[in-house]
């Protein structure tokens, strides 16, 4: 029986800890331990003790995070990757063939239109970009050869919001796939799959490892034939987790639940005073009345998420100088850690969508919003904006 099954009546907070993360046989040390092995002994030619042969193939401390990540995403099936990227990179690889289509959004991460403008386009496959957040320009978007929709939600770094389950049925009506990148929200605030989503893609590196000491990425589906089909590619493609890795993150799910809590409540109060501030234009939070995306947000998720953006009066170089006074707010690229950070997408992490569809607006600013006390954070970004 699959892990996701054996604890469909648990609540969140209690798979988190336990899915996956059976006590070992052998001490019972209640913490999986770190298989930092390559290889493994047969009893005999082909006589497999769990399955193990080979660490690309499998590794016992990446099977316990796959369990988890599947539990905890309501699917059948979880696959660890050494990105992000290598992940969207197999995902791709597996849904897809030279002269296929995808939907891409019009506002998604800088790596990911890298990966799709610069690396798929030399595969032969096709795509073009819609506003997700408009079922109707998804519909038009979509060929005879779209064979995936692609969303974020909310979005990077604009914060927009697309209904999973009008753009899930336009997909599948249409014979595609969705796929949905759930980085920013995390299983805590949005189960995609449960909305009609066929993959769900995250960096595991940003929420779910949590504290900005590890690299991974994951999918997670819940057809059992596309999971073997992604595991089959995740073998021969080779860009796994390492068992380091995999146990940092699944460490870090297992707070997931108490940090998204606080990542939401401080990011409520620091959009709310940035809608008041002389020297903000906008600000993009879903979390907001005003925003576009949220009666939408509010309906297929449990809060707002920690991520905030807003435009600064003075352009680019005023955006620009924010991130530079900011002190408790660390100027860095990622997001989703304990400690807030701020960058200048234009510059930094959406650099690579310059001059494209997906380019960001010069006098943007974007904030991870982290589990500092708030009123520190309230006052860092009032200096800062001076």
């Amino acid at each position: 029986m699959h892990m996701s099954d054996r604890h469909t009546s648990q609540h969140f907070e209690t798979l988190a800890i336990h899915a996956g993360n059976t006590a070992d046989p052998l001490t019972g040390a209640v913490v999986p331990p770190i298989y930092q092995v390559s290889t493994y002994k047969q009893d005999g030619v082909g006589g497999l003790r769990g399955g193990y042969e080979y660490s690309r193939s499998a590794n016992p401390t990446r099977t316990a995070l796959e369990e988890n990540l599947a539990a905890l995403e309501g699917g059948r099936r979880g696959l660890a990757f050494a990105s992000g990227l290598a992940a969207e990179d197999t995902l791709l690889r597996t849904l897809l063939t030279p002269g296929d289509h995808v939907v891409i959004p019009n506002d998604a991460y800088g790596g990911t239109f890298r990966l799709f403008a610069k690396v798929a386009t030399r595969w032969g496959v096709e795509w073009s970009v819609a506003d997700t957040s408009d079922p109707g320009a998804v519909r038009a978007a979509i060929t005879p050869k779209t064979k995936a929709v692609w969303v974020e939600t909310p979005s990077n770094p604009l914060l927009g919001i697309t209904d999973i389950a009008a753009v899930a049925q336009i997909a599948h009506d249409a014979g595609a796939r969705l796929v949905v990148d759930n980085t920013f929200a995390t299983p805590y605030l949005q189960q995609p799959l449960s909305l009609g989503a066929d993959v769900v893609v995250h960096s595991l590196t940003k929420y779910m490892g949590g504290h900005s000491d590890v690299v991974g990425g994951a999918l997670i589906v819940s057809d059992q034939a596309l999971g073997e089909e992604l595991a089959y590619h995740q073998n021969a493609m080779g860009a796994v987790a390492g068992p380091f890795d995999s146990w940092l993150v699944l460490r870090g799910t297992k707070t997931l639940a108490v940090r998204m809590d606080r990542h939401s409540e401080n990011a409520t109060r620091i959009a709310d005073m940035l809608t008041r501030h002389a020297r903000v234009s906008s600000v993009l939070y879903p979390g907001l009345s005003e925003h576009p995306g949220h009666e939408v947000a509010a309906k297929q998720m449990k809060a707002f998420g920690g991520m905030v953006s807003f435009r600064v009066e003075g352009g680019e170089a005023a955006a620009v100088e924010v991130c530079n006074r900011a002190q408790v707010f660390t100027l860095g690229e990622s997001l989703g850690g304990v400690e807030s950070l701020i960058e200048h997408p234009g510059r930094m992490t959406h650099a690579s969508a310059a001059g494209s569809a997906l380019e960001v607006p010069a006098d943007l600013v974007r904030l991870s919003v982290g589990i500092e006390n708030v009123d520190d954070l309230l006052e860092d970004l009032k200096q800062a904006l001076g």
